[in-house]
């Protein structure tokens, strides 16, 4: 750090001083509310150079000038006793962050992609943000018509894997990294260094990873107040009641240190009657699923009425049979007809608890080992509940699943079967990418036709 010398320093405060037109008087009364201690006789013989004062007092002398220059908006001001670092950094890391930050201030969310490319600048780096959309089948460039298979590219395994690889055909080496929110995956980034720089640096990959981290953040906040980003993600119209469902959903995924959720619910453009929903703590994981059966256009309405009351009751603390309690009320007084499960899992002693009202029991997979299948609740909601528990093993999957993702029928009436989706489950695969590859095998086998929603969703039990 360089300091002024303190008789330069002098005359030039002396020199503002005189264009700020205060008196002696206001200067010091300027100076003491900054916290100076010094009196007006001594002020005055430091203005004039007669004296000297400490550092610290003759910098707060000239915040008391500066303030008032600033008002007449105009003079230069006066210096300190040390020069000040430019607040907003000029290149690497930090700056990009920084502008980052300040291009998406009030910024629209299609403007992001263009605030991401100059945020790369500052890291001599060219990126792309390719965005999944709702089926994840595809990878969308957010700012121009591209597309890349999530099964069959570089970038869709980067995405099913939540990492990052580098391809080294034209135009040069590439780094491509998920794009996640959280750990939800959005899409995935393509980053080309302009400079010559190895994409396998790890200081570099640590730098994007910070990017690609605040974009994903940047990308959820932006979406909550303008469709520029959604309309992307859209490959087709999707209806008033998948567009209602949609809106109704937790993340497709969530995590702490001690449990991974992953969902997925098909079919993702008309979507009718199916929801789910999970909260976690630091204590407990809580599950759901609601499901209204075969496809109606009135189905939407009684699982989102399921599902609210449901929520309204576990945030006000309620028990897991008072909020079962509560949806069988909502649902009463509505005349809906919807099945559905309730869990909640202990994430200290892996203890798992489960209320089901006509819908499929949880499916818990154990290593490659599927437990055995509980009896079914043959009610719903408007009898008294059944409680189910079941103690966990530590890496042990719970899966909970809709009516119509087992029962799926292919064109010859044979269902895909819970021994077929608990395949999905095994192997160690992440939640997230084992709902995914599950919902769509179901979609696949039903021929694309599917009479009821399929549904799932994963938790895997990760103790610490």
């Amino acid at each position: 750090m360089r300091f002024l010398p303190e008789e330069e320093q002098q005359r030039l405060l002396a020199a503002c001083f005189a264009r700020s037109a205060l008196t002696q008087e206001q200067l010091w009364m300027r100076y003491f509310a900054l916290g100076g201690s010094q009196s007006l006789l001594e002020l005055d013989a430091y203005v004039n150079g007669l004296t000297t004062l400490p550092r610290v007092d003759r910098d707060m002398l000239a915040h008391a000038v500066n303030e008032r220059l600033d008002e007449l908006a105009g003079p230069p001001r006066a210096p300190y006793s040390h020069s000040v670092r430019d607040g907003k950094p000029l290149h690497g890391p930090l700056k990009a962050l920084v502008d980052l930050l300040e291009g998406a201030h009030r910024a629209p969310p299609e403007r992001l992609p263009a605030v991401v490319a100059a945020a790369g600048r500052a890291l001599d780096l060219r990126i792309g943000v390719y965005l999944a959309d709702y089926d994840q089948r595809t990878l969308v460039r957010a700012d121009t018509a591209a597309e890349l298979d999530i099964e069959t590219t570089v970038a869709g395994d980067v995405f099913r894997r939540a990492g990052t690889a580098v391809t080294w055909d034209a135009p040069g080496p590439t780094l491509w990294t998920v794009l996640l929110d959280g750990v939800e995956r959005l899409g995935v980034l393509e980053i080309v260094p302009t400079d010559g720089a190895d994409p396998d640096d790890p200081a570099l990959r640590e730098q994007c990873r910070w990017l690609s981290t605040l974009l994903g953040h940047l990308v959820t906040v932006t979406t909550q107040y303008g469709d520029g980003l959604d309309a992307r993600r859209r490959r087709r119209h999707r209806g008033s009641p998948a567009e209602l469902l949609w809106q109704s959903l937790p993340p497709l995924t969530g995590a702490t240190e001690s449990v991974v959720v992953g969902a997925s619910v098909q079919p993702a453009y008309d979507l009718c009657g199916v929801v789910f929903d999970y909260a976690l703590s630091e204590r407990r994981a809580r599950l759901a699923m609601f499901d209204a059966g075969p496809r109606t256009g009135e189905a939407s309405y009684g699982v989102v009425n399921a599902l609210a009351a449901y929520r309204a009751a576990r945030r006000d603390g309620a028990s897991l049979a008072e909020q079962y309690a509560a949806v069988g009320r909502e649902l009463a007084d509505s005349g809906a007809v919807v099945t559905g499960v309730l869990a909640e899992l202990d994430l200290v002693t892996g203890e798992l608890r489960w209320l089901d009202a006509g819908h499929p029991p949880p499916l818990i997979v154990r290593g490659d080992a599927v437990l055995p299948e509980t009896e079914a609740a043959a009610t719903g909601f408007g009898r008294p509940p059944r409680a189910t528990e079941v103690r966990l093993r530590p890496g042990d999957v719970v899966a909970l699943y809709s009516h119509g993702l087992a029962g799926a029928p292919d064109r010859a009436g044979k269902s895909f079967g819970r021994e077929r989706t608990a395949g999905f489950l095994t192997g160690g695969s992440l939640p997230p990418e084992a709902a995914r590859l599950l919902t769509q095998a179901v979609v696949t086998h039903a021929g694309g036709e599917l009479l009821s929603d399929a549904g799932v969703v994963v938790a895997r039990w990760l103790p610490r």
